[in-house]
């Protein structure tokens, strides 16, 4: 079993900065990848931001240039620094962290942690 645990999460000002953090444990072999999802209220969840252990970040448009995406896969640690947060950035993000082993693959979520910025 491989368990995420997010934290950071806060209420915030709009134009203001927050940093979310991610922890994976368990039974990890060894990760290919590490991501962010955002689901904003009655909305799908959606990627925002994934990096690979090549250091490739890719991100949506809606956070490219205000978001930025790092980690560490000796640790298995993900953070999501976000900055000029928008209303529309509310919502609960989620971290996911994909794992392939040659014989499977799998993809593990974090339970969410929740972003409010006021306007």
């Amino acid at each position: 079993q491989v368990q995420l645990v997010e934290s950071g999460g806060a209420l915030v000002q709009a134009g203001g900065s927050l940093r979310l953090f991610c922890e994976a444990s368990g039974e990890i072999f060894r990760l290919s990848s590490m991501s962010w999802y955002h689901q904003a209220p009655g909305k799908e969840r959606e990627m925002i931001a994934t990096l690979d252990r090549r250091a490739v970040t890719q991100y949506s448009d809606s956070v490219k240039g205000r978001f930025t995406i790092s980690g560490d896969f000796d640790k298995n640690t993900v953070a999501l620094q976000m900055t000029r947060l928008k209303p529309e950035d509310t919502g609960v993000y989620f971290c996911k962290v994909f794992e392939n082993w040659g014989a499977g693959q799998a993809d593990y979520w974090g339970q969410g942690t929740q972003v409010t910025v006021s306007s």
